[in-house]
């Protein structure tokens, strides 16, 4: 067997992301649906495959693909390129995958640049099912506020754009929206409270001011304050939209900030 036997399934998946992302831009440049079913199809396609590598991990390891910070990385972007295929398909909005699959293929490239080797005896502390409930749903809400990121970026570009109508705006600022509020709950029992009870299971101890910890809290508070602006100061359109790409940008510095800071939360 060879030492990575998800690897040509993952290679596979992110060679389908790329090809969805030109076709994406193809169906922006010509304006035929044609070219955006395609992409569609290639995003759909990409995460079958990453789908399967998933499982394969999982399968060769004897427990789920989320010990290591390649596994993070890789369910963020499969979380997020499954959800990219349901908005578009539900929408038909095709310009969202122009502006959304390139976070997906960032997020791809990073888990492509982290050691993934296959650690089949896990360290005492990674052997919990809260640790496994904190790390699913963290990356989870994550890849949805990643498709957030995107459709705030688009609705950035469309709002500079003449000729685009205000329903279409309003359309993509409540789909960014409501892509948060899939995300904010997910995160909050997962990477807050299923997180400390696993830290509290692991260490001893609710709370250790570790790096990831810190980082976690925060980008809570701001996407606590996002919901708050929009819902009490009526923040929409343009200022949600930054706070969006803000909020995701937080969520990568993060995950880097983690590989480099190191703390409990380095495993692999």
């Amino acid at each position: 067997m060879t030492p990575f036997p998800d690897a040509a399934w993952f290679t596979a998946a992110f060679a389908f992301y790329i090809l969805a992302l030109a076709l994406f831009l193809v169906r922006s440049a010509t304006r035929r649906a044609i070219w955006g079913w395609a992409g569609l199809s290639a995003t759909s396609a990409g995460f079958l495959l990453q789908t399967i590598a998933l499982v394969i991990r999982w399968k060769v390891s004897g427990h789920s693909p989320l010990a290591s910070m390649y596994e993070y990385a890789s369910v963020m972007s499969w979380m997020a390129a499954g959800s990219l295929a349901i908005l578009v398909a539900r929408t038909r909005r095709f310009e969202i995958g122009s502006y959304a699959s390139p976070l997906i293929i960032a997020m791809m490239a990073i888990a492509s640049l982290l050691p993934r080797q296959i650690e089949q005896q896990l360290v005492p502390a990674l052997q919990s099912h809260w640790l496994q409930i904190h790390v699913s749903m963290a990356a989870i809400s994550e890849g949805a506020f990643a498709v957030a990121c995107g459709l705030a970026i688009a609705y950035l570009v469309k709002e500079r754009r003449a000729g685009t109508r205000p329903e279409e705006l309003e359309r993509l600022d409540n789909l960014t929206h409501r892509m948060i509020s899939i995300g904010y709950p997910l995160f909050t029992l997962g990477a807050l409270f299923a997180g400390a009870i696993w830290a509290y299971n692991a260490w001893g101890t609710f709370w250790s001011w570790d790096p990831k910890e810190v980082g976690s809290w925060i980008i809570w508070l701001f996407y606590t304050g996002y919901l708050h602006a929009r819902y009490r100061r009526g923040w929409r359109g343009r200022r949600a939209a930054v706070l969006s790409i803000v909020g995701f940008v937080m969520i990568i510095l993060s995950f880097v900030g983690n590989l480099f800071l190191g703390g409990q939360h380095s495993y692999g």
